[in-house]
């Protein structure tokens, strides 16, 4: 996919939609020095050039009983077209599994996986991940706790910290 070309104004835009996904246009447009139209039109752009692919809440897991971080590596037997994206297909068809990476070193796929407890966490191995044809092997790492865990982008060149 190409890349689009960011100013200065797209790339405050997007900083601020990334803090604030709900702010009103009017707000937008304030805090970046446009008139509300124009905002509009640019925030239309990057939605239509797929700079901007949605908006969405952030929750905290914990607080709704989805407590349990595992990251999943997963190495297949072997390599073909077709086991693979059969893979893919099934894995990203889990609710459970918020995040999935094909990757280059010791694994094929990493998972990140959020699950209410070790019990389920269990299931979710036993009745989804071991029915995968062609895993050779599964290595699950138990988040002990979150240090970071963000979707903003660095937009921009980077020396603006404003």
């Amino acid at each position: 996919m190409k890349q689009v070309e960011l100013d200065k104004l797209d790339q405050r835009i997007l900083a601020i939609l990334q803090q604030d996904g709900r702010i009103s246009n009017q707000h937008l447009a304030e805090q970046v020095g446009l008139s509300p139209a124009a905002c509009w039109r640019r925030v239309r752009a990057l939605e239509e050039n797929g700079v901007i692919k949605g908006y969405s809440a952030h929750l905290a897991p914990e607080r709704i009983g989805q407590g349990l971080c595992v990251l999943v590596n997963l190495s297949l037997q072997r390599h073909t077209i077709d086991s693979t994206a059969d893979i893919e297909r099934q894995v990203s068809s889990y609710p459970e599994v918020l995040q999935c990476f094909a990757v280059t070193g010791s694994a094929d796929f990493v998972l990140r996986v959020v699950v209410p407890d070790m019990v389920s966490y269990d299931r979710f191995l036993n009745e989804k991940i071991f029915t995968l044809q062609g895993i050779a092997q599964v290595n699950s790492n138990f988040a002990l706790r979150e240090i970071k865990n963000t979707q903003t982008i660095p937009v921009g060149s980077g020396d603006e910290h404003s």
